[in-house]
């Protein structure tokens, strides 16, 4: 059995917005593991300037992780502790290597096209007419929960178009998630939760910056609409540090990337943590290849949250990977008569 790795350039159709700057490009990392005629492959979906993991050792990190494939998932899980896009690839090359099929990692009513993962749909950043643009598109294609980047254009301009919306439609017709991705400063942020909150919301990711733990804690106390953790999670490694977290803060919700925690057995570590503390969750990709979101949404389904869920991200690029993942009336669905194609 042996182990290598390659990186690989994705390139977005349009540049996408957000509250750090406009993204272009989204550098990813695959590991495969070859024996004979069977395969597997993992994905290790880091995001520059936001994973933990994005360090100058990664490259080595992943190069020690092919020479000591061997050690087993279990082992490698415990050394990568400090890298979990890494232990995440590790996850998904091992389970797709013990696979009859190389991209069949939770066989399921999902993966024979029975039954769909309700996603919401995501409106990127831009100006105002872009952004109307998005949702329109959005409302046209079946979704009933949009999920709407804020905080990186005027925030006037942001009410209006949550406005707009629900001048057409009632929470009971569409359902309204905002990311703020931490844009506010603490001192603005109540003032502006409360503006948001006159449009029936769903819930606001992440309003201020991750770390400042005490400030979220009065904000999640005083909020006058739920409020989700994000950004908030990564870096968190200890069970007994998450645990913690959560006690302090005591959010509505938490939002799981599996590439930003640790992979399947750090998302089931954190659901865990708040389903005992009575904190909502659900899952989310973090602009991983049609081969990350293919494992994350398998795993996803195995959950079994009926909570839409943040897997509508395989189409954002030109160089993706044709895959039997497809979106359809705001669902994922999983078209297994479609052929994988990767080119490796």
């Amino acid at each position: 059995m042996k182990a290598t790795y390659f990186k690989y350039i994705l390139e977005f159709k349009k540049p996408s917005g957000t509250s750090r700057g406009i993204l272009k490009t989204k550098e990813t990392w695959f590991i495969t593991i070859i024996d004979g005629s069977k395969y597997g492959v993992g994905e290790c979906g880091i995001l520059r300037s936001l994973s933990v993991d994005d360090r100058e050792d990664y490259e080595e990190k992943l190069k020690w992780t092919c020479d000591h494939i061997h050690l087993g998932v279990d082992q490698l899980w415990k050394e990568l502790i400090e890298f979990p896009s890494i232990q995440f690839g590790v996850e998904m090359a091992l389970k797709s290597f013990e696979s009859n099929a190389p991209f069949l990692l939770f066989p399921s009513s999902f993966t024979r096209n029975e039954d769909n993962i309700p996603i919401n749909g995501l409106v990127w950043m831009g100006d105002k007419e872009f952004m109307k643009a998005q949702i329109g598109d959005k409302l046209h294609q079946g979704f009933n929960c949009i999920k709407m980047k804020i905080g990186a254009i005027n925030f006037q301009t942001e009410l209006d178009l949550l406005e707009y919306i629900r001048s057409q439609f009632s929470s009971e017709v569409i359902e309204l998630r905002v990311d703020a991705n931490g844009a506010f400063n603490p001192q603005e942020a109540l003032d502006k939760l409360h503006q948001l909150s006159e449009f029936d919301l769903h819930s606001i990711e992440q309003p201020i910056r991750q770390g400042q733990y005490q400030e979220m804690a009065v904000l999640c106390k005083k909020t006058p609409l739920p409020i989700a953790l994000d950004e908030e999670l990564i870096g968190v490694f200890d069970v007994t540090e998450k645990k913690k977290l959560l006690q302090t803060i005591q959010p509505q919700y938490i939002i799981l990337k599996p590439s930003l925690i640790g992979g399947f057995k750090g998302t089931k570590e954190w659901i865990e943590i708040a389903e005992e503390l009575g904190v909502g969750w659900w899952i989310t990709s973090a602009l991983e290849s049609n081969i990350g979101l293919n494992a994350i949404a398998q795993f996803t389904y195995t959950l079994q949250s009926e909570m839409p869920q943040g897997l509508g991200t395989g189409s954002l690029y030109t160089n993706n990977f044709q895959s039997p993942l497809k979106v359809y009336k705001g669902t994922l669905i999983y078209d297994y008569k479609t052929e994988w194609i990767t080119n490796f």
